[in-house]
């Protein structure tokens, strides 16, 4: 059996490959239900979207003794408004772990690499441990690295979509050219695309609008628990060759004559 190697972020080692965000849910009971079936230990907020009175229930009921938590700057289109969100996150908690996200347009939501790979320059500068989303362009990818991003966050498609990667070899090939972690952040919809991005060498998963708009939230968080579990044995025991015509299964090489 291949010997796996631990999810390590900003020095920290994960158990659970899967980040979930906490969005969307109809509700704190159902948040939580959902985040503790998931089994992530890392979880983000959009500090943009949460109140004073919502962020202290949040952290009531999944403390953060138990869960990292991951500012995000959701909502933000520059660089200002992303630096601004995230500098204040950081005076609220201490924690110099985020998330940044900025998009370039309001209908794809898909991100403004050039306001991101600025942010980012000044973000790890300033001493944050920076994870970025970003497109699944590998020339990007390796500039965020670059700048010192601790993980790059590629789209498997646009946020809150459901349409799974819709560009597989971009997304391996970001993650056999980067050295530090690589997670599929936005467009995952069901369990299969969750497997699919593990086996193309991602490092983790993050999701939140397929756990959260699903019928049952909290099997849906269940089946991807086990679906980043499953793609990444997979990645590790290493598939088949893909061939184009049938091979037995029984080879009659050295079969005993009849």
């Amino acid at each position: 059996m291949t010997e796996d190697t631990p999810l390590i972020i900003a020095g920290k080692t994960y158990q659970s490959r899967l980040l979930v965000g906490t969005g969307k849910y109809k509700d704190m009971t159902e948040t939580k239900a959902a985040i503790i079936a998931s089994g992530a230990e890392i979880i983000t907020v959009a500090v943009r979207r949460l109140n004073a009175e919502q962020q202290q229930q949040m952290m009531d009921e999944l403390p953060p003794e138990k869960y990292s938590y991951l500012p995000n700057t959701a909502g933000c289109y520059d660089s200002e408004s992303a630096l601004r969100t995230l500098r204040l996150a950081r005076e609220a908690s201490g924690e110099k772990l985020v998330k940044l996200e900025v998009l370039g347009d309001e209908k794809t939501l898909y991100p403004n690499v050039v306001e991101t790979l600025k942010s980012a320059q000044i973000l790890v500068d300033e001493g944050f441990d920076v994870m970025a989303y970003t497109s699944d362009d590998l020339i990007v990818a390796k500039e965020l690295e670059k700048i010192g991003c601790i993980a790059v966050m590629p789209l498997g498609a646009p946020i809150g979509s459901g349409l799974g990667i819709q560009n597989p070899l971009n997304i391996r090939l970001i993650a056999e050219a980067l050295t530090v972690p690589v997670l599929v952040d936005a467009g995952v919809g069901t369990a299969s695309d969750a497997t699919l991005a593990m086996e193309l060498g991602c490092d983790g998963v993050l999701m939140n609008t397929a756990l959260a708009e699903a019928a049952n939230p909290v099997q849906m968080a269940t089946a991807m628990k086990h679906a980043v579990i499953a793609g990444r044995q997979a990645f590790l025991a290493g598939r088949m060759p893909m061939r184009e015509y049938g091979v037995p299964s029984s080879p009659a090489a050295d079969k005993l004559a009849s």
